[in-house]
């Protein structure tokens, strides 16, 4: 497959069909859980500031209904088509599944450029989108719950909702139509860094299995680790900050408009400061320049993790690319061809359908919250400080000796909302990694992690199907 004529619902499509030979369902069974329900494509009318009517194209697709709501993000960029929309909600019904989010896959698209709009008109447009989305009943807490993905963040979501809520009143549940809302409107906290947290954790549970990384020629763990960052979003950057504090080195650093490198390690925040300063990685104090931003894709390093958009590395550039770990931490950056290359080359590609898990994660959480409405933590919070003042002054009265001030304040603490949405994404992280090495153990055949993820994922939709009757 060339780049020209790359189809990222049908590399979708490839890794699908590579897995299910390592499963037991047959083929009617497989070809539902791999078609895409319903394609919702609209065109409407907005009007533009100074006077003009534009049409937008938007998309909005639901991939699997076998558990409802669907779940996915809406997406703001010119790059946005049908192909690319499905391809991403069907890996939200894959991703959903791997980590027992019981949710179906969904997807959004707006095909603008949103740094060519005022925030008036995007306002506008994100508006009549959700209206558009109503009319269908494309959007709600029980059928279909958007979230932020490229472009979109915490005011386009606050958009939707108050849209939503506007056309639907006394709906109790009406903030769980969507998810990455601002924390005054109902949103959950941790959810902001919760993609690139998770990244984090999944990646650190692979470098925690000793077996893996003695095939790969590594320490276990991931101080010291040398790693490389594409992309410095909101994805990018939380991965690149969670792994600078847990003593990893921070060798290279990608971004759009060139890339910048040292053997010495890059301070996150430094460099996302001197971006802000001078609109630019480049230059940054003690690093050198790459000659183009791609190089850094191929710079000597232990864990590559590309967090920019699909299909950066390819049939071409893979056999350059000198990582032993490639965590996806964007949805589909490597093409099937720089699969196989990888596998070749003994390099473990740790799937973005299970690591960048972490945001509809957290959007769970947050749509938990919103149908519990009542913010986690604030039922047992005081007791349990209470109950651990408790035992703590009974262990001291017995034993004669005092707790330092510091660890007497940590053992103390009860949990606060983002502790317990930060436990629960690291629980979900881990059981997944387990899950999905265990299967590749298990099955010499599975030829890479990737495949054995699908395999994990398509063996629990297929049960869901079954169980439902759908298939007798």
């Amino acid at each position: 497959m060339s780049d020209q004529n790359y189809s990222f619902f049908g590399a979708v499509e490839e890794s699908f069909d590579k897995a299910a030979k390592h499963t037991k369902w047959d083929e009617g069974i497989l070809n539902q859980i791999k078609a895409c329900n319903a394609v919702y494509r609209m065109r409407f009318p907005v009007k533009r500031d100074n006077g003009s009517i534009e049409v937008i194209e938007a998309y909005r697709v639901q991939h699997s209904h076998h558990k409802t709501p669907c779940k996915g993000g809406i997406r703001f960029s010119e790059a946005v088509n049908q192909d690319e929309v499905m391809a991403l909600a069907a890996l939200m019904t894959y991703k959903c599944a791997i980590v027992n989010v019981p949710f179906g896959g969904g997807k959004g698209g707006i095909k603008i450029n949103p740094k060519a709009y005022s925030a008036y008109e995007l306002e506008k447009i994100t508006r009549r989108y959700t209206a558009e989305l109503i009319k269908k009943d494309f959007i709600g807490p029980g059928t279909d719950v958007p979230a932020p993905d490229y472009g979109t963040g915490e005011r386009e979501m606050a958009w939707i909702i108050d849209t939503y809520s506007a056309m639907h009143p006394g709906e109790i549940d009406a903030a769980g139509c969507v998810t990455g809302k601002p924390v005054s409107q109902g949103g959950v906290r941790g959810r902001r860094e919760a993609t690139g947290l998770g990244v984090f954790f999944g990646l650190r549970e692979v470098c925690n299995t000793p077996d893996v990384m003695e095939k790969l020629g590594l320490t276990p763990g991931v101080k010291d680790k040398r790693v490389v960052v594409q992309g410095l979003g909101n994805v990018g950057y939380h991965s690149a900050k969670f792994f600078q504090d847990a003593g990893a080195k921070i060798v290279g650093l990608a971004e759009y408009e060139g890339a910048i490198w040292s053997d010495d390690g890059l301070d996150v925040d430094a460099v996302f400061q001197h971006r802000k300063n001078t609109g630019s990685i480049l230059n940054f104090p003690g690093s050198q320049n790459f000659a183009k931003n791609t190089d850094a894709l191929e710079m000597d390093c232990d864990i590559l993790i590309p967090a920019a958009l699909e299909n950066v590395i390819n049939g071409e550039n893979a056999p350059r690319v000198k990582a032993k770990i490639i965590g996806e931490a964007a949805n589909g950056p490597l093409t099937p061809e720089a699969d196989d290359v990888f596998v070749k080359k003994g390099v473990l590609v740790v799937p973005d359908m299970y690591l960048n898990a972490g945001g509809v994660t957290v959007s769970y959480f947050e749509w938990l919250k919103n149908l519990s409405h009542v913010r986690y933590g604030r039922l047992e919070k005081r007791f349990t400080e209470n109950m651990n003042a408790h035992i703590l002054s009974q262990i001291e009265e017995l034993s004669g000796k005092q707790v330092k001030d510091n660890e007497r304040e940590f053992i103390m603490h009860g949990p606060d909302e983002v502790d317990l949405v930060y436990s629960g994404l690291e629980e979900t992280m881990i059981t997944a990694t387990k899950e999905i090495m265990t299967k590749w153990q298990e099955d010499p055949n599975i030829p890479d992690m990737r495949t054995a993820a699908y395999v994990v994922a398509i063996n629990k939709v297929g049960t869901s199907y079954a169980e439902l009757g759908i298939f007798p």
